[in-house]
């Protein structure tokens, strides 16, 4: 409660400690504010307290009342200065009740001002509002959790992308290096080649210089006895002339010119890109559908270069993205496809637990889900082959003998999905669907032992086809 010392500082109309309090001709005092309020709604000139009229414009500062209302609250403040209580910025009377309309403590001065008046306000509040409090703290400590979830799984992913392009460029460079080694044994090959029919053809052309030196020396030594013979006197001449004329007749044959005696230099350099380039094709495969690691399964286990997928022993500690199958141990193909015709061949050899086909982009990925919508597969468990289809009962194949690779075809325009036997060119099904969206190749398998492995083409024909 205030003392009546404080009531009588208290402004009749606003409650409040007097601040310009103006003096009226009824000696009662006002705040200048709330007079000029009231007097601006009432619309006469009265007193706010007793109702007497005042004369026009008559009313003086109360410098008394101001100087004396200030002096209690410089002492109130500092009172509350070296106490250990909050008090009321406005009023510096303590703070005891909390206006609910407002959602701020007040005093009582406070409270029986102008400002909280109508207001609802209540003692002892904060239990009650720290109740409520409870209650709003729980969604946001749920979505910090949801915050804290994500940015673990940036970390993992941060850290995992640094993984992946150290093992990417890694691999990049063996794969470069072995196109590297490949022409540098094929520059080799071709050198030597060079080098060997340069040595043949040059031996050649030794033998060839060696044979016309020795029968040059041979016609020259003959000419040199001739003329000899001739510069003598003429009885020793005709004496030796049978001889000489039997010497003079040449028996040697004209030397031929020697034809492919060059170096045969379209044959080493004709058309050498692309003659390296076709021998290349014989080191280098084209798989049409290689598998996307950002989408398999934790236990999944790829090779380098993404073409074949066992299960692992262990999890691996993979981030969790959204493209990734997290308990169905899935994955699937790099592309998809919104148009045309394709076809990939798939050895399962000896997998004791596969399946093979496609499916939607929009399929589930995340949980142990249990529909099949979107889709399409053959698959093999348990020692039986059946092949599954959305919103279809899986139906129970009849396979004469073990299958050791599944060939899928895929129409998406036509809406068709066969699956058949390659080894035996047996068809083993066939699905009619319209295909509305991107449909990725799918996979997965339970078999640590022997692994799924897309295979490749052999022919650029079909490489060109499947493109």
């Amino acid at each position: 409660m205030a003392s009546k010392f404080e009531e009588d500082l208290t402004c009749p109309v606003c409650c409040d400690i007097y601040k310009d309090p103006v003096l009226l001709t009824c000696a009662h005092s006002v705040r200048k504010a709330c007079l000029q309020q009231f007097w601006e709604t009432k619309g006469s000139r009265e007193c706010p307290y007793c109702r007497r009229k005042c004369s026009k414009d008559w009313h003086h500062p109360n410098m008394a009342l101001r100087n004396l209302c200030e002096t209690f609250l410089l002492e109130r403040s500092q009172r509350a200065s070296a106490g250990s209580e909050v008090l009321c910025s406005l009023h510096s009377e303590k703070l005891k009740a909390f206006c609910l309309d407002d959602k701020e403590t007040v005093c009582w001065l406070c409270r029986d001002s102008v400002k909280h008046k109508n207001h609802n306000i209540r003692h002892e509040a904060a239990p009650e509002r720290k109740d409520e409090l409870k209650i709003k703290l729980h969604p946001l400590k749920e979505k910090l959790k949801t915050f804290e979830e994500v940015k673990l799984l940036c970390d993992k992913t941060a850290a995992h992308i640094k993984a992946q392009v150290h093992n990417t460029e890694r691999q990049i460079k063996e794969e470069f290096e072995k196109l590297h080694q490949f022409l540098r044994d094929e520059e080799a090959a071709r050198i030597a080649a060079l080098r060997e029919e340069e040595e043949q053809k040059s031996q050649m052309m030794k033998e060839k210089i060696e044979k016309m030196s020795r029968e040059i020396s041979s016609l020259s030594e003959s000419i040199r006895a001739i003329e000899e013979e001739m510069e003598a006197d003429d009885v020793t001449f005709l004496q030796n002339y049978k001889s000489t004329v039997k010497r003079a007749q040449c028996t040697l044959q004209n030397p031929e010119k020697l034809s492919g005696a060059l170096i045969n230099v379209a044959k080493h350099l004709g058309n050498l890109k692309f003659r390296v380039w076709e021998k290349m094709q014989e080191i280098v495969q084209f798989t049409p559908v290689t598998l996307d690691p950002n989408t398999a399964h934790p236990k999944l286990i790829l090779s380098e270069d993404l073409t074949s997928v066992r299960l692992g022993d262990v999890k691996q500690q993979l981030p969790g993205n959204p493209e990734r199958y997290d308990q169905r141990r899935c994955l699937l193909g790099s592309e998809g496809f919104t148009s045309g015709t394709h076809c990939w061949d798939v050895e399962v050899g000896d997998n004791t637990w596969w399946l093979v086909g496609v499916t939607a982009e929009s399929c589930q990925r995340k949980g142990d889900f249990s529909s099949l919508s979107g889709r399409w597969y053959v698959y093999y468990y348990n020692g039986k082959y059946g092949v599954c289809a959305s919103s279809q009962p899986c139906i129970v194949l009849t396979v004469k003998q073990k299958l050791q690779r599944i060939r899928v075809q895929l129409d998406w325009d036509r809406g068709k999905l066969s699956f058949s036997d390659p080894d035996n060119n047996t068809h083993l099904h066939t699905f009619t669907h319209t295909f509305t969206e991107r449909m990725f190749p799918y996979f997965g398998t339970g078999c640590n032992a022997c692994p799924l492995r897309m295979l490749p083409v052999k022919t650029s024909i079909q490489v060109e086809q499947y493109r």
